[in-house]
């Protein structure tokens, strides 16, 4: 009964928000790094703060996590305002990943240096998750497939977390999606919708593995992991700055020189992802040989098609 009151007050915030974005010039401004054309409202993905802010008067005992959350939301939202640097940024990532490790009791389990490890690990996702947010569609139906993994391994394999916490980050997205997965759509997700999306996410998986001891669920981001990862790998070789602006992911050059339609893409990408979640959910092998059988092909793939469909550009 609470989600079926949830779901209209998430489209009244989502209208509400247009309206500020419009009054204050909050857009997106297409560029020749972009795969649209038309000006676009953008941070609609600000809806990922309101159902924090439900959470929170749900759950109350996650205000660390949530606290988090809304920090590196908060500065993710200010930077689709006003460009800032990357230093600042950083820090504000470095106090909500804190919030995060704190709660979990992540510094009382890893030594010092393993921390250290996981800092960047988790930051690192939680931008290459921000640069894939680069189509209609594509940020919005990969979310709900994960999370809806999650809730699945929640309600079946393992009750790791209070289900709310994971109905209502699918209730942002399913909402956000409907401006979204369009062909022209009415808004993008900004920094704010994939930055939070992606903090909210890690935060269920982080403490899913903690709880199951299971490190085959770090896969529920496979698809976005080898896309980023070897797009970095392939712009180094070409001594590109990986911190710029680009359009060298797979994902990207099936939009924008291919000219796949956005939402073909996104529900490749969503669907190619389901199919690794059904496979780390329902495989006995071992997190090694899960890994191996999931990875492998997309490496392949991307490898191997890649080189023959992109169009060789001056960068």
């Amino acid at each position: 009964m609470l989600y079926i009151i949830l779901v209209p007050l998430f489209f009244v915030g989502m209208l509400l928000y247009f309206k500020i974005a419009d009054h204050y010039n909050i857009i997106d401004h297409p560029n020749e790094r972009s795969s649209h054309s038309e000006v676009t409202i953008r941070g609609g993905g600000i809806i990922y703060l309101f159902a924090a802010l439900i959470a929170l008067i749900m759950h109350p005992e996650f205000w660390l996590p949530i606290l988090g959350l809304f920090i590196i939301g908060i500065i993710s939202f200010a930077d689709d305002r006003i460009t800032l640097s990357g230093k600042v940024r950083i820090l504000f990532h470095l106090a909500a990943v804190t919030l995060l490790f704190l709660f979990l009791g992540v510094f009382q389990i890893l030594p010092l240096w393993a921390s250290i490890m996981l800092y960047i690990l988790v930051i690192g996702v939680i931008n290459a998750y921000n640069f894939m947010d680069g189509i209609n569609g594509i940020t919005g139906a990969y979310s709900i497939v994960v999370l809806g993994g999650l809730q699945f391994v929640n309600y079946e394999v393992v009750n790791f977390i209070q289900a709310d916490l994971i109905w209502l980050p699918i209730l942002a997205s399913l909402v956000f999606l409907f401006f979204n997965f369009r062909k022209r759509a009415k808004c993008f997700a900004g920094d704010v919708g994939s930055v939070t999306v992606a903090f909210w996410i890690i935060f269920l998986v982080m403490k899913l593995v903690m709880l199951s001891e299971n490190y085959a669920y770090v896969l529920f981001l496979a698809v976005y992991g080898v896309d980023t990862v070897l797009t970095i790998i392939h712009r180094l070789k070409l001594r590109q700055n990986i911190f710029d602006a680009h359009r060298l992911h797979f994902y990207q050059i099936l939009a924008n020189e291919q000219k796949w339609p956005h939402l073909v893409v996104s529900s490749v990408y969503a669907l190619l992802q389901l199919g690794i979640i059904v496979a780390v959910i329902y495989s006995p092998w071992s997190f090694l040989s899960v890994f191996l059988v999931t990875t492998i092909p997309l490496v392949l793939i991307y490898c191997l098609v890649k080189p023959r469909i992109i169009v060789v550009t001056e960068m």
